[in-house]
């Protein structure tokens, strides 16, 4: 059996989503984030009963916990000190424990919570897994995770998306830097573009993106997914370029973005922290961006740009 290393990061409640999207870029794998500081209000939502059990109830609800998964080939030590470098500098107190789990484990550990999800007003996203759905004249958006991020679960990536359907025209060509799982590029495509191109550094997500845009009926060359550096592997003119990443990497990448960007494009940035948003509200003005449209979630910014 595959054993890897599980990495538990244990954080005030408070400060949870930080930590996650800390932990989010250490990994091209899932995160598995427990929160009980809402149990209550989460199973009538969910289950629509009042009777919890009494282990889950006895629960630190002070404390969230944020779990990676680092592959048997992988030094889980670098991973460590990146986060605890991060973590240190954003003042979160922290603890960090080492296990091993087999990945069959993990892997269903945050299966079992990723339903469909209706996102805006167009989409479903439907995990492969789910056969029992109903999509409610919205369209369908098949979806493979694997390993990679990008469920539409996250408030960052459900902002995005909303964000892309309120500004992607048909037609328009697409650009996603940062790709992930191919879910923004699938959508785009799902809503009318003629062409989604993505571009990402981890060579795992590229696969799955190609997978993903596969399972939805679209590959290249309208639905391609590339492996590298974005002015490496990029070239032309986009009607719509999003980048749900953090803000470290928006600020870094979007000078070279707007060689890319066609006369009236729409630049959609998200995976934003709010405390980071001055700071990437600086680069974008700093780079001749104009925000039109601003939406936040739970301490989460998207914004979308424009720029004459």
């Amino acid at each position: 059996m595959e054993n890897w290393t599980e990495i538990k990061i244990t954080v005030p409640v408070a400060r949870v989503d930080e930590a996650g999207a800390i932990a989010s870029m250490t990994v091209p794998y899932g995160i598995y984030i427990e929160d009980y500081s809402d149990l209550e209000e989460q199973a009538l939502a969910i289950a629509k009963i009042d009777l919890i059990d009494e282990e889950l109830l006895q629960k630190d609800r002070t404390k969230g916990i944020v779990h990676i998964y680092i592959s048997p080939e992988e030094n889980p030590q670098e991973a460590i000190s990146f986060i605890a470098d991060r973590l240190t500098a954003e003042s979160i107190p922290y603890e960090i424990d080492l296990g091993n789990c087999a990945r069959e484990d993990w892997e269903n550990n945050w299966k079992q919570y990723f339903k469909p999800i209706a996102v805006g007003q167009k989409l479903l996203i439907r995990p492969v897994w789910v056969d029992d759905y109903d999509a409610g004249g919205r369209k369908v958006l098949n979806l493979e995770p694997g390993v990679a991020f990008g469920t539409g679960t996250h408030e960052t990536t459900r902002l995005c998306l909303e964000a892309l359907e309120q500004r992607l025209r048909p037609g328009d060509k697409m650009l996603d830097v940062g790709c992930g799982s191919g879910i923004l590029s699938v959508a785009g495509m799902l809503l009318g573009a003629s062409s989604a191109n993505g571009v990402d550094i981890d060579r795992l997500a590229v696969k799955v993106a190609k997978e993903n845009g596969r399972l939805n009926g679209f590959t290249e060359p309208a639905f391609t997914m590339l492996h590298g550096n974005l002015t490496d592997r990029i070239n032309g003119k986009y009607q719509i370029v999003t980048a749900n990443i953090v803000a470290d990497a928006i600020i870094m990448l979007t000078p070279s973005v707007i060689e890319f960007l066609d006369d009236g494009a729409a630049y959609i940035v998200s995976g934003i922290i709010d405390t980071r948003e001055d700071e990437v509200k600086e680069c974008l003005l700093r780079n001749g961006f104009t925000i039109v449209d601003r939406r936040t979630e739970s301490g989460w910014v998207c914004l979308a740009c424009e720029r004459e």
